[in-house]
Formats: C-alpha cells, structure tokens, sequence
C-alpha cells in the first residue's frame, strides 16, 4: 500500500497521506530504481521537508533531483502553484479592507515567497471594499520601482477613494529603506491632490508585515 497511494487515497482519503505520497501521485511513474513514493521522499529531503522552500523551487531546480525531469518538476510546481492561487481566491472572497492585517492577508500568498521584489495596489471604495488588486511593477531581488502617474490612472479608472500600497522584501527584512520612505511621501502627496488617499504603504514578507 505504501507504493501504491492512488488507492491509499481511495480508501482512506486525502488526509491519510503523506507529502511525499501526494508528491507521488503527482509525478505518476518512479524510475528503474525509485518507485514514485521514493521520489516524492527524495524531493522532501530536497527541500528539508518544507513545502513552503519546495514552492519557491523552478523546473531547472527540481530537475537536480535523479529521476525528477522537466515534466515532473512542471507538474509539481503546476499544483503549488494552484493551491497559492486558491489561497488568494479564499483571501479575495473576503475583500474589505479594515486594518494592515487584513491588507497582508490578501497580499501574502501573492507577494511573501517571492525571491524578487513586486509592487502592487489594492484600490479601495469609500466603504474600503476592494475594487481591484493591480501589480504595478515587478524588480529584481533588491528593488523595484513604481510609477505614481500608472497607479493613480488605474485609481481614477477603478473610481478608487483610497488606496493601500504595498511591496515585498524578499530579504525577510520588514523595514522601509530609504527610497521607500521617499516614494510613500510622494504618492500621498499625489494622493491629496487626487482626492485618493493613500491609506497604507506595507513591506510585506513571507511571516510577516
């Protein structure tokens, strides 16, 4: 049965198995030396048993495992991929703005384990529901940049009130350096003669805000 976690699954349910049995059933055949159960356990030890570093991995990565090639690792990442997506989904289904938690809630499982740094805005009503959730840019490991005129233009669009802005810091570090600081007080500034008030300005990480 330990070989064999399709009907594992069959008969007693997705609960009873293990990482590296779902992994298996991902990745459907072994190889002459591996049964598929024993590659699922080869990527755990990969990863040190932590689904969150095995998200963060590519195809060229997973592919230095003996046994994992492209359209394994492609099939992995394919269903990590999903379960983030329906994470965001649950997280937009309770879309109203009340306070920073919330705002990183929604923005987590998009921004915290990427290994380059995003901007992104969350456009508000006056009673702070979402209207829209928008990337504004996308950088590299140490940095992006934001383009005030793009994410007021998308605020006039959307018929936004307020706006909370948000970055990640793929550092794990939560403090603002200095550019952020510099471009908070110019979006606020801009805000106020938009009449959109930039409410928030989060870094956001994987744990933390």
């Amino acid at each position: 049965m330990d070989d064999r976690p399709r009907e594992k699954l069959m008969t007693k349910g997705k609960g009873s198995l293990s990482n590296a049995e779902l992994l298996a059933i991902l990745i459907g055949t072994g190889t002459a030396k591996d049964s598929a159960v024993d590659l699922g356990k080869k990527i755990m030890d990969f990863v040190g048993h932590d689904l969150k570093t095995l998200a963060r991995k590519t195809v060229e990565e997973l592919t230095q495992i003996k046994g994992i090639g492209k359209v394994k690792a492609i099939n992995i990442i394919t269903a990590l991929e999903i379960g983030q997506r329906r994470r965001y989904a649950d997280a937009q289904k309770r879309a109203s703005i009340l306070d920073s938690r919330s705002a990183f809630e929604l923005l987590q499982p998009t921004l915290g384990e990427l290994q380059h740094e995003e901007f992104w805005a969350i456009f508000l009503s006056h009673s702070n529901k979402v209207l829209d959730i928008q990337q504004i840019s996308s950088g590299g490991i140490t940095g992006t940049v934001a383009d005030v005129r793009l994410i007021f233009k998308k605020g006039l669009l959307y018929g936004a009130t307020s706006i909370v802005l948000a970055h990640n810091h793929p550092s794990g570090n939560t403090q603002p350096s200095s550019p952020d600081k510099l471009l908070t007080k110019k979006l606020i500034e801009a805000g106020l003669i938009m009449n959109i008030k930039v409410i928030d300005h989060l870094i956001i990480t994987e744990t933390e805000y």
